[in-house]
């Protein structure tokens, strides 16, 4: 899936989804560490992959949350 395809299927997804999109790719990171380790797999392109969604969902996740200082009218 190309990376502008996937930023707007993260993007349409609400904030449970993403919740529990990201709670998924932790689980199969884990088991794809743990093959990689055990030798029954390689997977390193996949595990690159695995984690820059999961770390697009932790972005979008934040950008979506308010600002503390934003709200109170700091600089």
């Amino acid at each position: 899936m190309k990376r502008r395809e996937e930023l707007d299927k993260y993007r349409d997804l609400s904030e449970e989804e993403l919740q529990a999109e990201g709670a998924r790719l932790k689980e199969s990171l884990f088991r794809l560490k743990f093959k990689l380790a055990l030798g029954e797999v390689d997977a390193v392109k996949r595990i690159r992959q695995e984690k820059r969604a999961l770390a697009r969902i932790r972005t979008l996740s934040r950008q979506r949350q308010p600002r503390a200082g934003q709200e109170m009218g700091a600089v």
